[in-house]
C-alpha cells in the first residue's frame, strides 16, 4: 500500500489535511472516502482521550482488494486547522461533500467507481452522499434512522441500563436533568455554549437534535450495506430494519453478534467503560473482510488489481 498526503479544499477555503492510501498496482482505481464518528476526530478516527484507529486497517484491508481510501482529520484536529466547539453538523457534511468531489477528480482514482464509508455521525453524512449520482456504493457503520433527537433519547436509556443498580434507582431523576440539558442546547444561538458548566459544541448538538436521517436514506441512489453490532449502546441495532425499508431498492444488513459501537466485539455485558479495554484489539476482522469484499463487487475492483495489492 502506498500512502500520500492529500488535502481537500472545503468550500470556505479550509484546507482539510488528509491522507489518500493507494493499492501497490497500476491505477486509476475505485475508490472509498471514510468518514468518522463525532468529535474532534483525526484521519484516523482517534482523539487524545480515546483511541479508535479505524482508518489504518480499514485502508490497508481496502487496498488488499484493490481499492483506494481517503481519509483526512476534522476541522481543529490533527493537521487541519479550525476549532472543533465552533464547528456544526452542516459543516462536516459540507467538508465530506468537498472530499468526495476531491476524490473524484483525483487522477489516481476511477471517478465512476467512488464509494462512502462512514462510522457513527460519518454514517449519516455517507447518507446524504449516497444521494450523489457520482457516488456508486455507500457503508454504514453504526448508523441510525430517525431523528437525531430521537436516537439521544435512545441512546442515553441504552447507557442507564449498563450502570450499576443504585444509579438505575435514579431513572426518573436523571431523565428530568437529561430533559433540562436538551432544553437548553436548544435555546442557545451560539456556535459553542457553557452547558450545565460543561462548554459544548452547541451548533453542532442543535443541528444534530433537529436531524433526520429518513430523509437523506429515502432518497440514496447507491448501493447500501449496513452494519451494526447487537451490543451497540448508542445506536440501535433495530434500526437496521428501517434503512432496509427506506432506501430505494433495499440495502444489505448486517446485525452482527457481541460487535459494539467502536467495531470490537465483547462477550461480556456491554458498557461504555469497556470501550478502552476494548481499544486495545484491532477493529474486527470479519467486518474489515465483509466491507471490503462488499465493495469490491460494487465498485468492480479488476482482478488483476486484487492480484497485484494482495501479491
Amino acid at each position: 500500500m502506498l500512502e500520500t498526503d492529500m488535502t481537500v479544499t472545503a468550500d470556505d477555503g479550509t484546507r482539510l489535511a488528509g491522507t489518500l492510501s493507494l493499492p501497490d498496482a497500476p491505477g486509476p482505481h475505485p475508490a472509498v472516502l471514510l468518514l468518522h464518528g463525532s468529535g474532534p476526530l483525526d484521519r484516523d478516527g482517534n482523539t487524545p482521550k480515546l483511541a479508535v484507529n479505524l482508518g489504518a486497517p480499514l485502508a490497508e484491508a481496502l487496498a488488499e482488494q484493490g481499492i483506494a481510501t481517503l481519509r483526512y482529520d476534522r476541522r481543529g484536529a490533527g493537521a487541519t486547522p479550525g476549532t472543533w466547539r465552533d464547528t456544526g453538523f452542516a459543516d462536516n457534511r459540507r467538508d465530506a461533500a468537498s472530499a468526495v468531489d476531491a476524490l473524484v477528480a483525483h487522477p489516481d482514482v476511477r471517478p465512476e467507481a467512488v464509494g462512502v464509508i462512514g462510522h457513527s455521525e460519518g454514517a449519516l453524512h455517507a447518507m446524504a452522499l449516497g444521494g450523489r449520482s457520482d457516488v456508486r456504493a455507500v457503508v454504514l457503520l453504526a448508523g441510525f434512522a430517525g431523528s437525531g433527537e430521537d436516537a439521544f433519547r435512545w441512546q442515553a436509556r441504552s447507557i442507564l441500563r449498563t450502570l450499576p443498580a443504585p444509579v438505575r434507582m435514579l431513572r426518573r431523576p436523571l431523565a428530568a436533568v437529561g430533559e433540562r440539558v436538551l432544553a437548553r442546547i436548544k435555546r442557545t444561538r451560539t456556535d459553542a455554549a457553557r452547558v450545565a458548566g460543561v462548554p459544548v459544541n452547541a451548533r453542532w448538538l442543535r443541528e444534530m437534535l433537529a436531524h433526520d436521517s429518513r430523509d437523506d436514506l429515502a432518497a440514496v441512489r447507491a448501493s447500501v450495506l449496513a452494519v451494526t453490532g447487537d451490543k451497540d449502546l448508542q445506536v440501535d441495532p433495530a434500526d437496521l430494519d428501517e434503512i432496509r425499508r427506506l432506501v430505494p431498492g433495499g440495502a444489505e444488513i448486517h446485525r452482527v453478534s457481541c460487535l459494539t459501537h467502536v467495531l470490537r466485539r465483547d462477550g461480556g455485558r456491554p458498557s461504555l467503560r469497556s470501550y478502552r479495554r476494548l481499544l486495545r484489539d484491532p477493529v474486527d476482522p470479519d467486518v474489515l473482510a465483509l466491507v471490503g469484499t462488499w465493495l469490491t463487487h460494487r465498485l468492480d475492483a479488476s482482478p488483476a488489481e486484487r492480484t497485484a495489492a494482495s501479491s
